[in-house]
């Protein structure tokens, strides 16, 4: 029996389990990917990750940038696929690309549909303090995770995921669900339901100065920042006019024998019996991990130890 044939569009990643599964069960005919961009201490350009996983594998590549030309569209026309599968390609798909294959295209979502719709639902779902995600098969349309839900799998969010390690559990959560559920769409054997419009919730592309950290917030909140925002944009705070990285944090009530320091005002440095602790707006934050610009990453303790005047500085 042939194997049905597949286009793939992805970049980072959050995709290559997606196509690993495609390439085990299906005849990927083109694989569409984002443009080589810089990167690395000497910027110099790079394929993306699925860009280097299709080479490996022999794969017709194409990276335009745009799918609105016409050559590119008859590229993928030419390609004679079913279906399409798109897994965090980072451009819309216009209406000619759309209605190419017969079995139309479909997207793996890092979240629950109708929940953080856009570029960054991971970092979204933990900066809410949400206690699950997961992952949904949808049937694209024009509009940006808007089209019906084909299938979805739910995942706990630990109390230490980042979004990087979310990311990660998402990524082969979702190529699971992909490789379960296309036969079954692929046969007709799945009705897609339309999303909730009532229950919509947007995750907008994330932006470096989100990463500041405001210490007026609750230290529960700041955690959650520190934990979505890893690796990128990165949380951070300024000390003597120098940036400083917060890399892990924890968060703690005001503890009885800290009750006195929590009476300063936020953003203060104290030291308790926890540790080096930043005093929040409610409650206070502790430093596990920092680094300087131009330093390694170090634990609290071993930066202070070099940083005089650091216990006691307030934080902006």
């Amino acid at each position: 029996m042939a194997r049905p044939r597949v286009i793939f569009m992805g970049t980072p990643d959050f995709a290559l389990p997606s196509l690993q599964v495609l390439l085990d069960t299906c005849h990927v005919v083109g694989v569409v990917t984002q443009m080589e961009r810089p990167s690395g201490r000497g910027l110099q350009p790079r394929p993306s990750p699925v860009h280097a996983l299709a080479l490996q594998h022999h794969l017709p590549v194409i990276t335009p940038p745009s799918l609105r030309q016409d050559d590119v569209v008859e590229q993928l026309r030419a390609w004679q696929a079913e279906v399409i599968v798109v897994a965090a390609f980072g451009m819309l798909l216009p209406p000619t690309v759309l209605e190419l294959p017969p079995r139309g295209c479909i997207n793996v979502h890092a979240s629950l549909l109708p929940r953080w719709r856009g570029a960054a639902p991971v970092a979204a779902a933990i900066l809410a303090g949400d206690e699950h995600t997961g992952v949904t098969l949808m049937q694209m349309d024009a509009g940006l995770d808007s089209g019906p839900i084909i299938r979805q799998k739910e995942l706990p969010i630990a109390p230490d995921d980042t979004q990087e390690t979310l990311i990660r559990k998402l990524s082969q959560l979702g190529a699971a669900l992909l490789g379960e559920t296309l036969p079954d769409w692929l046969a007709g054997r799945i009705i897609p339901q339309p999303q909730d419009e009532t229950r919509v919730t947007w995750a907008p592309p994330l932006k470096k100065e989100q990463g500041r950290i405001r210490w007026e917030e609750s230290a529960e909140y700041i955690a959650r920042q520190v934990r979505a925002f890893h690796p990128w944009p990165g949380t951070f705070t300024e000390w003597r006019g120098t940036p400083l990285k917060i890399l892990r944090v924890r968060a703690l009530p005001t503890s009885p024998e800290a009750s006195d320091a929590s009476t300063f005002p936020p953003g203060t440095v104290v030291a308790t019996a926890e540790g080096i602790c930043v005093v929040a707006g409610d409650g206070m934050v502790q430093l596990l991990e920092v680094q300087q610009a131009g330093r390694r990453p170090m634990t609290a303790t071993e930066f202070v130890r070099g940083a005089h005047g650091f216990l006691g500085s307030r934080l902006p």
